[in-house]
């Protein structure tokens, strides 16, 4: 007697049941077919490696989708829109090369390892002080508030040198953009928020770099002016605008990592015990979070002009995700493939992005989330995460990131 295989059912990707747990559906979605058209989201998911890698190449595939986000904004707050979409199109993340890479190369030696390493004493610092103050020994708490969060915006806010008395309103609009950007602004009142605090962001940005200028210090926006190149390679609008994005994505996605991390070892204590007996397997484990459970879950392309992909034709107009989540198990690149190891070595995860977009950020990001992790991991040997089977995630289908973190320090 013939067995069938039972037919592939696509689900939609924002189900509360995928949204905590993507990962069982996404690798028999690659299994089915790592290039899939998908009428539900009216997009093709790309979740094989070799294949995402081709569309992070193709040039044919494009990262401009600020028509799309425009398109979702509610008819009645699209008024407020024009300035903001502006904005947004001056983020270099939205732009194809060659902008791409003119706009990128301004802040090229700013985000070297090498210059972001300046901040390794300080951010070493800055932990130990968040955890001080949030993490005594014995106390129950939220991991994400207590930690996750503020320690990057801690680090964040001193390398693009806000002062710290205007942090709560930078971190506000800051919140506000995310909500616009990772599609979490449903009603129309949200949208209005979250466009007016993108043009805030804007206006205080543009406010610090003229105060810079007169008064540089040794922060981001002064080492960028000193080589010279805003006003030359880019304008000082194209500056400001680039300005925003970077205030957006380095909290949110370090936040996110630090927090996935510590859940990825509380969740598996031989792996656990490894790093606490050798500390020199945080950076290990870092990366291998960001492989397994990363704060990133795909990114949205599209076709810029017909192309092929793994015998398909994908129209030019299609929307493209690139499911990174899903890329970065694919059993043809990576052994035993969802299995965490903080031992892993060999092929490389797509985490950051590859190529012309990975993320100038990571070095940053990487800081930050090891120092974190490795401060928890040495000084924190009681820690517990408290009703593992009962935690929640934002309901978003790029990021992956929790809505808290409830442990016992």
């Amino acid at each position: 007697m013939t067995t069938v295989a039972p037919a592939f059912a696509e689900r939609y990707l924002l189900s509360p049941d995928l949204v905590a747990e993507p990962y069982g559906y996404l690798n028999a979605l690659r299994a089915h077919a790592p290039v899939h058209w998908s009428p539900m989201h009216h997009a093709w998911l790309v979740t094989g490696y070799d294949q995402v890698m081709r569309c992070l190449r193709d040039p044919a595939v494009s990262a401009d989708r600020v028509r799309p986000l425009m398109d979702a904004v509610p008819q009645g707050a699209r008024a407020d829109a024009e300035r903001a979409f502006g904005i947004l199109s001056r983020w270099m993340v939205f732009n194809d090369p060659p902008h791409h890479r003119r706009l990128r190369q301004v802040f090229q030696e700013a985000f070297a390892a090498r210059a972001v390493a300046r901040y390794r004493a300080f951010t070493e610092k800055a932990t130990a002080a968040v955890l001080a103050r949030r993490a005594s020994p014995g106390r129950t708490g939220d991991l994400m508030a207590d930690v996750a969060k503020p320690l990057p915006a801690l680090v964040f806010a001193r390398w693009l040198g806000i002062p710290r008395t205007d942090a709560p309103s930078f971190w506000y609009w800051n919140a506000r953009v995310a909500d616009l950007v990772l599609g979490t602004a449903q009603e129309e009142s949200e949208y209005r928020a979250s466009l007016q605090a993108l043009v805030s962001l804007e206006d205080y940005l543009a406010d610090l770099v003229a105060r810079r200028r007169a008064e540089p210090a040794d922060d981001l926006i002064s080492q960028v002016l000193r080589e010279g190149r805003v006003g030359d390679s880019v304008t000082e609008e194209e500056f400001v605008g680039m300005l925003t994005q970077m205030a957006f994505a380095g909290g949110e996605t370090t936040s996110n990592l630090i927090a996935n991390t510590v859940l990825a070892l509380h969740a598996r204590p031989v792996q656990l015990a490894a790093v606490r007996e050798d500390l020199g397997l945080v950076q290990g484990t870092v990366e291998e979070a960001l492989r397994l459970d990363g704060p990133s879950k795909m990114s949205i392309r599209t076709a810029a002009r017909d192309l092929g992909l793994d015998g398909h034709t994908l129209r030019a107009g299609d929307r493209i995700f690139l499911v990174t989540a899903a890329a970065n198990r694919d059993p043809a690149r990576f052994e035993d493939p969802d299995r965490f190891d903080v031992r892993r070595t060999g092929a490389t995860h797509l985490g950051f992005g590859f190529g012309a977009h990975f993320c100038i950020g990571a070095a940053l990001a990487r800081l930050v989330a090891v120092a974190a992790v490795e401060t928890l991991v040495r000084d924190h040997p009681g820690l517990t995460v408290a009703d593992p089977d009962r935690l929640t995630w934002q309901p978003s289908l790029l990021n992956r990131s929790l809505t808290a973190l409830p442990v016992r320090y």
